[in-house]
């Protein structure tokens, strides 16, 4: 085994709220399997009810909301962390303090320092993914494309905000990321091939031990997560009766999640008279129960998606996935092998629903991608993940 740390982790929320803190959620034991003693800091702390990211583990933290930035860095300074592992903060001279004091790694898990709002995408006439390097003509765009909100003032603060997080990304020896899309991301963004390293994600859960059995088809599209307008849930929508006709038979939409889009994907469903099923918020295994009834996963993001690791939470119980090729989607969704993709620039409904027949008008080809996505979410293992991350821990130091 490689040399054991005592290693702080740091990141915004404590509480699990989105795809950052399920990863160090499932990270942490992970770690502490390997021999490594890990410590978490983070801004906000969770409120009674919500799940933390250091449940039922015995390990400390220090919240920035109730001890402040020096009281963070006196506590952190007692309990001497030998390596940071830092996960994004919006508190940028919290993050300098860290990497001045300490061996530091960064992993990147969005578009620090590549974005005004983070998004990547223009939403102006048609969203479409957007690949400039940050730069003074980002603020020309930002509002005539609606690349966010709409006030300038509010476009320049953030604009050099993301410059500093920009600066502060390159200061770091070793940076990792999850995708070949966000390697390439950085690599416009003047940080070297000696700096980035691609570390894929993985999902919560175990892949199944053995390939999907043979099973009916359902009919059911299930997608899954925050209903946002970057998450294209009214695409999908709109793409549904189109596949419908062309497949000749019926398709059943269920949503496992909620969020601002719902009331226009309920409208356009009623006016499309697309049959569709709003679970809410499940818990994992109520997920895993609906990915097995399914038989095709969305993700039809129109924005440029870092990773996308409900397509390997997915594929582990065998059930292959349509999207449009945007961001880091490509490398676990594989057309003709994993799922199918739909075009991306722009991502239009017609794309993906001609991406929805691909994978279900012929029995023995969706057999195949059910395969071929449980094989696919096997290689990106758990293990694998926590292997690299050691080695890159362990070479800080040298």
């Amino acid at each position: 085994m490689s040399h054991a740390f005592r290693l702080l982790l740091v990141t915004r929320h404590r509480a699990v709220v989105g795809g950052v803190e399920t990863h160090l959620r499932t990270l942490l034991p992970l770690l502490q399997a390997r021999g490594h003693a890990p410590g978490l800091l983070f801004e906000h702390d969770a409120r009674p009810g919500q799940m933390r990211i250091d449940e039922g583990l015995d390990i400390p933290v220090w919240s920035l909301a109730a001890l402040g930035r020096q009281g963070v860095l006196e506590g952190v300074a007692a309990w001497r962390p030998e390596r940071v592992y830092q996960h994004g903060v919006q508190d940028l001279e919290l993050e300098e303090a860290l990497l001045e004091r300490y061996p530091a790694m960064l992993f990147l898990h969005a578009y620090y320092g590549t974005c005004i709002s983070g998004m990547k995408r223009h939403a102006f006439p048609s969203p479409v993914p957007c690949e400039r390097v940050l730069g003074p003509a980002c603020l020309v765009h930002y509002l005539p494309r609606r690349c966010g909100g709409r006030s300038p003032v509010t476009a320049l603060r953030e604009y050099r905000y993301q410059q500093r997080r920009l600066a502060l990304v390159h200061r770091y020896g070793t940076v990792l990321v999850g995708s070949r899309a966000m390697r390439e991301e950085y690599l416009r963004h003047g940080l070297s091939e000696s700096q980035l390293r691609c570390v894929p994600l993985f999902g919560d859960g175990a892949p199944d031990p053995e390939p999907p059995s043979p099973r009916p088809s359902s009919g059911q599209v299930l997608m899954v997560g925050r209903l946002t307008e970057l998450k294209g849930g009214v695409e999908l929508v709109r793409a549904l009766p189109v596949a419908r006709a062309a497949l000749g038979r019926e398709l059943e939409l269920v949503v496992a999640g909620d969020g601002p889009e719902r009331p226009r994907m309920e409208e356009e469903a009623a006016a499309r008279r697309v049959p569709v099923r709003f679970a809410g918020w499940v818990d994992r295994a109520g997920r895993d129960e609906l990915m097995r009834r399914a038989d095709l996963l969305a993700v039809p993001s129109v924005w440029p998606e870092p990773f996308g690791i409900v397509g390997l939470e997915a594929g582990g119980v065998g059930l292959p996935s349509v999207a449009f090729a945007v961001g880091g989607i490509p490398d676990w969704c594989e057309p003709g092998v994993s799922g199918e993709l739909a075009p991306s620039n722009p991502p239009t409904s017609r794309g993906l629903a001609e991406a929805i027949v691909r994978a279900l008008s012929d029995a023995g080809h969706h057999a195949r991608l059910r395969e071929g996505a449980w094989r696919t979410a096997r290689r990106f293992s758990a293990e694998a993940h926590v292997d690299a991350l050691c080695e890159h821990l362990g070479a800080l130091g040298r």
